[in-house]
């Protein structure tokens, strides 16, 4: 039986439980192959508070496979629906870092918004930029800052603004700046676990005590050799 280390535990509380993910674990669905954050959070509850029968816990966002860091869980159906809520309504603030591969020619300034509009590729089973005017187009904005520089590498702060499948990996891409050891989206590096895009920071208001909740998660230790070498910081 699969279970979250106490390690991955960034709060819990009787309405939530928020979680470091690792690299290589699907949020919700997995199949007998896959590692399931959902299915480890509940058996992590039910073995901590000796729970019979079934624990409920709701996935109210979702972080790729191979993306690591912040999520929260719902333990409440209650929690759950007033936190979806806010996520229609894009009053949770989410903040991510990422390592990307640059090209010889590409230049980033250090600060910079991208708009784009995306849609699903079932063929190619990955998402991809598009027309405004595409049928199935969706509308895809964040911000970026780039932290620190080198050996060809950029190490960036992303903030999203919507919540796209993919939307990150596939904007870095599309302005040749794909995330390291993302083969999906171009890159050419190899990462040592999943990609180099990690959620760093989750913030939203208590679904129940309304006040509000700012975390942060660690990063993994695959992100070492790149945070402890000397980067020069603009």
């Amino acid at each position: 039986m699969i279970s979250l280390p106490d390690t991955s535990i960034i709060f819990e509380d009787n309405h939530l439980l928020v979680v470091n993910k690792p690299a290589d674990w699907v949020t919700q669905g997995a199949d007998e192959s896959q590692k399931s954050l959902l299915q480890a959070a509940k058996n992590y509850l039910k073995h901590k508070y000796n729970k019979p029968g079934n624990v409920y816990l709701g996935v109210v966002s979702r972080l790729d496979k191979l993306v690591t860091g912040a999520i929260v869980l719902a333990r409440t159906s209650k929690a759950a629906a007033r936190l979806s809520n806010q996520f229609r309504l894009r009053q949770i603030h989410k903040t991510y870092e990422a390592l990307v591969a640059t090209l010889p020619n590409v230049e980033l300034p250090a600060q910079l918004q991208l708009i784009d509009f995306v849609r699903k590729n079932d063929t190619r089973q990955r998402m991809e930029i598009c027309s405004e005017q595409d049928l199935h187009a969706k509308q895809a904005i964040l911000s970026l800052a780039v932290l620190q520089e080198g050996d060809n590498l950029l190490h960036l702060q992303v903030k999203l603004e919507t919540g796209r499948k993919h939307q990150i990996r596939v904007q870095l891409a599309n302005i040749d700046c794909p995330v390291a050891g993302d083969n999906k989206y171009g890159s050419n590096l190899t990462f040592s676990s999943g990609i180099a895009l990690h959620s760093t920071t989750l913030a939203f208001e208590h679904p129940v005590q309304h006040e509000w909740l700012e975390f942060h998660a660690p990063h993994p230790p695959s992100w070492e050799p790149w945070l402890t070498s000397n980067r020069t910081t603009r």
